[in-house]
């Protein structure tokens, strides 16, 4: 394998490593059924992290996540027929005060090709809509509507397997730092890697 800051763009095999992502190879899905007409999917993951100082330290002495991760995002989708944004999800409702059960949205990267064994598959679970938004024009002949939504969680996984986990995606690259609780938290093992026996220990092994 090519280690990583050579410069070079070659595997161990002298292959070619650069490539394309196309939006063309993703594949939006719900309760199994792919989403039709979706014109853009954003998914934003946020945390708050505290910064530990102490009383005549002139810096920080550590820091930690001081909330739960939120899974938040926005759907845009162009009428195409009298079909709602609502109902594109596979749900039977117009409205958002409407939901009465989550869904989940997974996302198949097919970027690597064909095979599914080497899809990337993003699971985003528990998906509630926060806000829907949509507008009539007369400049504009084209409806276009917006959906808010947040998660639970989220959780990644190579192909079909549960616990086959991405590390990154890293292709040809050996990964420099791998932990089992964190590749469990990726693959949807745990809601988060902080929940981990040990924590504190870890956080705390290098105070004097």
């Amino acid at each position: 394998m090519a280690a990583p800051n050579t410069g070079t763009i070659l595997d161990s095999n002298g292959q070619d490593m650069t490539s394309v992502g196309l939006s063309t190879n993703i594949i939006i899905m719900v309760d199994g059924r792919s989403v039709g007409g979706i014109k853009s999917l954003s998914v934003d993951e946020s945390r708050n992290i505290t910064m530990i100082d102490e009383v005549g330290t002139d810096g920080h002495v550590d820091s930690a996540p001081s909330k739960s991760t939120d899974v938040s995002g926005r759907a845009q989708r162009t009428r195409l027929n009298k079909m709602r944004i609502a109902e594109s999800f596979g749900r039977q409702f117009l409205h958002v005060h409407s939901q009465r059960f989550p869904f989940d949205i997974v996302i198949k990267d097919i970027f690597a090709g064909s095979d599914d064994a080497s899809t990337v598959v993003t699971t985003i679970k528990n998906v509630w809509i926060k806000k829907i938004g949509y507008s009539y024009a007369a400049g504009d002949f084209v409806i276009v509507e917006d959906m808010d939504w947040e998660a639970e969680t989220i959780y990644t996984t190579l192909g079909a397997s549960a616990n086959s986990a991405v590390l990154g995606g890293l292709q040809g690259y050996p990964k420099l730092y791998t932990n089992s609780i964190e590749t469990s938290a990726d693959t949807g093992g745990r809601r988060g890697a902080l929940d981990a026996a040990g924590l504190l220990n870890a956080m705390f092994s290098t105070v004097e």
